[in-house]
């Protein structure tokens, strides 16, 4: 089953992947293949604070919520020394009054939370939650932070192909742009008997005074909806 998991994560990390369905999978995987009652992930947003991602049930998520709403629990504990952590519930727990009441009454016993960590780079945690006391053997400690690896590797890998798209595209841009505005330049240095460098400053000078774009006033100048006259008189 174990094995089986693992494919199934490596099948979902296609080239459009969906983030909240490979964790939705990895939560639910937890639950079927690991002696636990209950397994919810929180990931890192870009705004810099944690998110419910994914929860095996809807009182998983409710009780994810809940940490995050008292800022105390094992996942916080988890996210913020990049170690695992493993408590038994009491009540009055010194560490996580709060929290641990909540749990108690949700039906749980323990708690393991193991960091979705890829060397110095910690985005999340997992919560493995069980109906007992009892600690996770060795065995299922390892195998869930190897799934929870998986899906570091996943999300890290899907970030970094997003931001160099995006800068691809950036760069994309400034180098059109850049070919537009010299274009631009060209015709207004021949229409106001200016040369390269005034014909820079004359189209510069109209988009900032216009609050525009510089490509955009560019790109009006080449379609000859803006008149190099009209530059010319805002420049003077």
């Amino acid at each position: 089953m174990m094995a089986k998991t693992l494919v199934e994560l490596a099948d979902s990390l296609v080239a459009d992947f969906d983030v909240v369905d490979l964790l939705t999978l990895l939560a639910t995987r937890c639950v079927e293949v690991l002696d636990v009652g209950a397994a919810g992930i929180m990931l890192l947003s870009p705004e810099g604070d944690l998110r419910v991602m994914a929860s095996s049930s809807e009182a998983m998520r409710v009780l994810e919520l809940f940490e995050l709403q008292s800022q105390e629990g094992p996942c916080l504990d988890c996210y913020r020394t990049g170690q695992p952590v493993h408590q038994k519930l009491t009540e009055g727990d010194g560490g996580w009054p709060r929290f641990a009441a909540e749990a108690l009454r949700a039906g749980f016993g323990s708690v393991h939370a193991l960091p979705l960590r890829l060397r110095g780079t910690i985005i999340g945690a997992l919560n493995l939650f069980h109906v007992d006391s009892a600690e996770m053997r060795p065995a299922d400690v390892e195998a869930a932070q190897a799934l929870a690896d998986v899906a570091t590797i996943a999300i890290l890998s899907h970030r970094a192909g997003r931001e160099s798209q995006l800068l691809n595209e950036q760069l994309t841009y400034a180098l059109n742009s850049r070919i537009v505005i010299e274009q631009a330049k060209g015709m207004v240095a021949e229409r106001l008997g200016l040369d390269m460098e005034h014909a820079f400053t004359t189209l510069r000078t109209y988009a900032r005074n216009n609050n525009l774009r510089l490509a955009d006033v560019a790109e009006h100048v080449i379609a000859g909806t803006l008149q190099a006259s009209t530059l010319d008189h805002g420049r003077g």
